[in-house]
């Protein structure tokens, strides 16, 4: 458990709010209670400007995907904000060439949109908001749709349903990854009721 991973957590404009921060606060917090730091979290944004989430919540990035350092673990999240950047090249081409190198590529939400554009869920099992599974069907059409599971998990790529399931999807890779006992530790700290699979 020495070694820290890069987490890079992708946001743009009119990005769900909580499946951002959600993730990034389960994947920050991991470790706490144990004095460990496995996992670098940042946020990465096409550009330095402010990112207005949700809400009007403004967001300053941490990098852009000019200067983000390769990441071990890319979380796509979601949002109203994906039926527009679904349409953006640069941030598409990004997306694909850095689940390249990642060793897990996740998504929450409508991030599966974006990861179906990529062309990386071609002959995978895929989830997203159920208010989007017909047009995550229009995007992936080489992909099997399980719109009753809150995790669908591929191996290299984990995607999550809407919204507050991109906090279990990553309490489930926190397992996965450092084991059980870790998760769980991290949810008590968070103070949240997590009902691992089992």
């Amino acid at each position: 458990m020495n070694r820290s991973r890069d987490v890079a957590i992708l946001i743009f404009d009119d990005v769900e709010v909580l499946d951002f921060c959600g993730p990034f606060e389960v994947f920050s917090v991991a470790g706490r209670g144990d004095n460990l730091s496995p996992f670098h979290v940042y946020t990465v944004a096409e550009t330095s400007k402010p990112v207005m989430a949700r809400n009007n919540l403004s967001v300053n990035p941490t990098h852009t995907i000019l200067d983000c350092p390769q990441p071990q673990i890319l979380l796509v999240p979601g949002g109203n904000g994906t039926r527009r950047e679904m349409h953006n090249k640069t941030l598409i081409d990004w997306i694909r060439d850095r689940s390249g190198a990642a060793d897990l590529v996740l998504s929450v939400c409508t991030g599966a949109l974006l990861l179906a554009k990529a062309g990386l869920l071609e002959g995978l099992a895929a989830t997203t908001h159920h208010n989007a599974v017909e047009l995550l069907r229009e995007v992936g059409r080489d992909t099997r749709i399980e719109e009753n599971k809150r995790i669908v998990d591929n191996g290299k790529i984990i995607l999550a349903a809407g919204i507050s399931a991109g906090i279990d999807m990553s309490l489930y890779v926190i397992s996965k990854l450092l084991g059980k006992d870790q998760a769980l530790k991290t949810a008590q700290y968070m103070e949240y009721h997590w009902k691992p699979e089992s």
